[in-house]
């Protein structure tokens, strides 16, 4: 790369930065005044125009070449993919909700739960409504109005049962395969969705099983906790596509089947019309608004990033700093993609974007170092929910903060799993001692 190709590259990421900036600046003015929501009052699709321009600025080509770039990121087959799996995922939490899919796993769980273990109990019912529910924000904003009056009923510290939801809802995000970070860190990397699942359930797994035994021994409750009505039934659709998912079903068919069967299972075991069906799937697509234009907006961003040999120059800059660490095989890379992601997440407070932004980076060190694509997507989608799960200014501790009546930075501090499962997810990979005969067999294989 010569001098006025690195000069053009390095140029080429300002609009990222600007983006960031943006998003972050304002974020954080806002924060100082006081408002709610403050990170979320500039919208992502929004914050990024200015990133654009500046993109086509510094692209100094004709302004119809410039729109064929833009329109050939937002439109690569990846992204496209992404969103309609977006908007498939919205509309099965929505018709699933308004069928009492979510009341039906909720009390489910609260039934079978012992009271002295309310807090490890309420971990894995947030846990296991996040991998159903494919959102950590669905999943808090389902179960807040519960904890709320549980923390009360039982007399827990509210910020430990908010970090406890947390906790969970983390979890469940970080594995479900029906997440949008599961859906942006497979497609970015070229994974299947079964096989990403099983490389975090090897993290994940046993860091939420030292999270349990943490949340039993800080805190025991004997205040029996009343249980709502609830059918079984209920339950099924959730089970089904988690286990057709795991199973290697077409991500598509999984969705779609899962729609059908929530919708069915309304309409004969509960009191849901078929006939408020369509309006249903629309709001769950309207749901997934947001996060459809940033992931094209993204795209857009990333291509004229990439087409300026910006990615290229990022990612030598990332792999010649990890190498420093001077570690065996490729453990230093795969560090590099598992800091891309922390980072980045920590500056848009969006994981899913986070995800989107460093994807191409992160594949491009995989393919030069033998990570196969399992393995790049499980540290993209556990590293920036790791930051997601962290940060006092993301949706989820606003939420939570709000629905307790508590400071975001004391929910933060509670959320125990997070920083486990970023002690056991850095272990496996300075641990892990044959990692790179590994991967170079699993890379050469057809």
């Amino acid at each position: 790369m010569t001098l006025s190709q690195k000069q053009q590259a390095r140029l080429s990421l300002l609009p990222l930065l600007l983006f960031v900036a943006l998003f972050l600046g304002t974020g954080l003015y806002l924060q100082s005044q006081g408002v709610d929501y403050a990170f979320y009052q500039l919208p992502g699709p929004v914050a990024i125009i200015p990133a654009l321009v500046l993109a086509i600025w510094l692209y100094r080509a004709p302004l119809t070449e410039s729109i064929e770039v833009l329109v050939k990121g937002a439109g690569n087959s990846n992204i496209i993919t992404m969103c309609i799996i977006y908007l498939l995922a919205g509309a099965f939490a929505t018709v699933a909700q308004a069928t009492g899919g979510v009341d039906a796993v909720v009390n489910a769980g609260l039934s079978i739960v012992p009271a002295q273990f309310l807090l490890p109990g309420l971990f894995v019912i947030s846990a296991i409504v996040a991998t159903a529910m494919g959102t950590s924000m669905g999943t808090i904003g389902a179960l807040a109005p519960i904890a709320v009056g549980l923390s009360t009923q039982a007399q827990l510290e509210p910020a430990l049962v908010a970090g406890v939801l947390l906790s969970g809802a983390i979890f469940g995000d970080n594995l479900s395969i029906i997440s949008d970070t599961t859906i942006a860190s497979t497609r970015t990397q070229g994974a299947e969705m079964k096989d990403k699942f099983r490389e975090n359930l090897k993290i994940a797994l046993p860091a939420a099983l030292v999270t349990l035994a943490l949340f039993a021994f800080l805190a025991q409750s004997q205040t029996d906790v009343a249980v709502k009505d609830f059918s079984w039934t209920g339950v099924l659709p959730y089970a089904a596509i988690l286990i057709l998912a795991v199973a290697g079903m077409n991500v598509f068919a999984v969705l779609l089947l899962g729609i059908v069967l929530a919708a069915l299972q309304g309409a004969v075991f509960a009191d849901y019309q078929l006939a408020n069906l369509g309006k249903d799937i629309y709001k769950g697509f309207g749901s997934m608004q947001e996060i459809f234009l940033l992931s094209m907006l993204v795209g857009a961003l990333g291509e004229f990033v990439k087409q300026q040999g910006g990615l290229q120059y990022l990612s030598s800059h990332v792999t010649a700093l990890a190498l420093k660490l001077k570690l065996a095989g490729n453990k230093a890379q795969q560090l590099a993609i598992a800091a891309l992601a922390f980072v980045s997440n920590l500056c848009i407070a969006n994981n899913t974007v986070a995800i989107v932004v460093t994807g191409d980076v992160s594949k491009d060190i995989a393919q030069h170092h033998q990570i196969t694509p399992k393995r790049s997507a499980s540290l993209l989608d556990v590293f920036a929910c790791i930051a997601q799960g962290l940060v006092p200014y993301g949706a989820q501790a606003l939420l939570l903060g709000a629905s307790f009546g508590l400071s975001p930075w004391d929910v933060v501090t509670n959320s125990y799993y997070c920083l486990i499962l970023a002690v056991f997810a850095v272990a496996r990979i300075l641990l892990e001692k044959s990692s790179g005969a590994i991967f170079n067999v699993e890379a050469q294989q057809p």
